[in-house]
């Protein structure tokens, strides 16, 4: 049971089930998990940010700063998210479904931070607290590495197999205008396209890239 997985047995299931669903689907009232993402994202940096001023007492801000930003970056979201068994559970349109959106760090990422969000709203913050010591704790002494963004590993990617660098095609915009949703395909010479979706070009353009190098097997 997803709720076991996650530790938190929710009172209102209709927030568990907003956390779920993709832009792509929506429910009655255009609802999707991209409010919740949003709230979620801000309790996590918080609680973090406590987390860490914690357990470095003596670690300057630099480093605090550094352990941070690899906390709650989307592919660390998106790991605690396979833990959970999230990507099954996700309501994704038919395109989305097809394009392996179930395995993408982003939204993997963004579905991991809307729970976060939903379990606040549904139990407030010391539930949301508990719920991030719980799964991120363990990741705090971890050695410090920068991941590469999907876009800069694609370009390397190519280019060592000599072809011209990726090339980035706006493929149409949809939703309101509180909430847009780009959908941007990336085009590499000798390969079919790859598109995804985002709420900017910068993301959409990212999850593309990651779309493609997922599709073709390339390691992380």
């Amino acid at each position: 049971m997803l709720e076991a997985r996650i530790g938190y047995a929710f009172r209102n299931a209709e927030l568990l089930d907003e956390a779920l669903t993709h832009v792509s689907v929506s429910l009655p009232g255009g609802k999707s998990y991209q409010r919740l993402e949003y709230l979620g994202d801000r309790v996590l940096g918080l609680v973090i940010a406590e987390m860490l001023f914690e357990v470095f007492p003596k670690a300057p801000e630099g480093d605090l700063s550094r352990r941070l930003a690899d906390l709650v970056r989307k592919e660390t979201c998106a790991e605690i998210a396979r833990g959970w068994g999230l990507g099954d559970h996700l309501r994704l349109g038919e395109g989305e479904r097809r394009s392996g959106a179930r395995k993408r760090d982003a939204i993997l990422g963004d579905a991991c931070e809307a729970v976060l969000g939903a379990v606040f709203r549904d139990g407030g913050f010391e539930a949301a607290k508990a719920l991030v010591r719980t799964h991120w704790e363990a990741r705090m002494h971890a050695p410090l590495i920068a991941p590469k963004d999907p876009k800069t590993r694609l370009q390397e990617f190519v280019q060592a197999k000599g072809l011209a660098v990726p090339r980035y095609q706006d493929v149409g915009r949809s939703g309101p205008d509180h909430a847009p949703v780009f959908e941007v395909a990336v085009l590499v010479d000798g390969y079919p396209p790859a598109s995804a979706h985002g709420p900017s070009k910068r993301v959409a353009e990212r999850a593309a890239a990651e779309t493609w190098l997922a599709r073709e097997g390339v390691p992380s």
